[in-house]
C-alpha cells in the first residue's frame, strides 16, 4: 500500500503544481503522512483514517494563512488612485452625453446619472475604460 500512497501524493503534487490555486496541497499532505504510516503499519483503515486526519488539520491550519494570501489590497496604479478624488467639470454632463472633468491636471471624459453643470465639484467612484463615472459633491456652507 506504500506505493499506492506514494503515487497519490505525486499526483496530488503535479497538479497542485500545475494549477497554482492551493487546490489540492492539503490531500497531498494528508497522503504523505498516510505513506509514512504504511511503512510501519499494514491496516488500509488506519491509513486512510491518517489521510482524512492529517488533510483536515492541515485544512485548519492554513485557511487563515490561505485567506491573507487571497485578499490582498491591491495597488493602486496610475488610472485607478483617481478614484474617490474631487474634480471639477468642464464641459457639461448630462445622463445622455459624456462631459468632462478634469481632476489631479488631467481632463477625463465623465459619465454620470444626473445632469451636472460645468464648475460643479464631482467625486470620481469608478473607471470604465477612458471614462469616469461621477457623482456631484453638494458643497457645504
Amino acid at each position: 500500500m506504500s506505493f499506492v500512497w506514494m503515487v497519490i501524493f505525486v499526483a496530488l503534487a503535479v497538479f497542485e503544481l500545475a494549477t497554482v490555486n492551493l487546490v489540492s496541497i492539503w490531500f497531498a499532505i494528508g497522503a504523505l503522512a498516510s505513506f509514512v504510516v504504511s511503512l510501519i503499519c499494514e491496516d488500509t483503515t488506519i491509513q486512510v483514517a491518517v489521510f482524512v486526519v492529517v488533510s483536515f488539520i492541515s485544512l485548519l491550519c492554513t485557511k487563515s494563512i490561505v485567506k491573507k494570501l487571497r485578499t490582498r489590497k491591491p495597488i493602486p496604479t496610475n488610472l485607478d488612485r483617481v478614484i474617490g478624488k474631487i474634480g471639477i467639470v468642464t464641459e457639461e454632463i448630462t445622463k445622455l452625453d459624456p462631459g468632462e472633468v478634469k481632476v489631479d491636471g488631467k481632463r477625463w471624459t465623465a459619465i454620470s446619472s444626473k445632469k451636472i453643470s460645468v464648475g460643479s465639484k464631482v467625486e470620481i467612484l469608478s473607471i470604465d475604460g477612458v471614462k469616469l463615472s461621477v457623482k456631484e459633491v453638494k458643497e457645504e456652507d
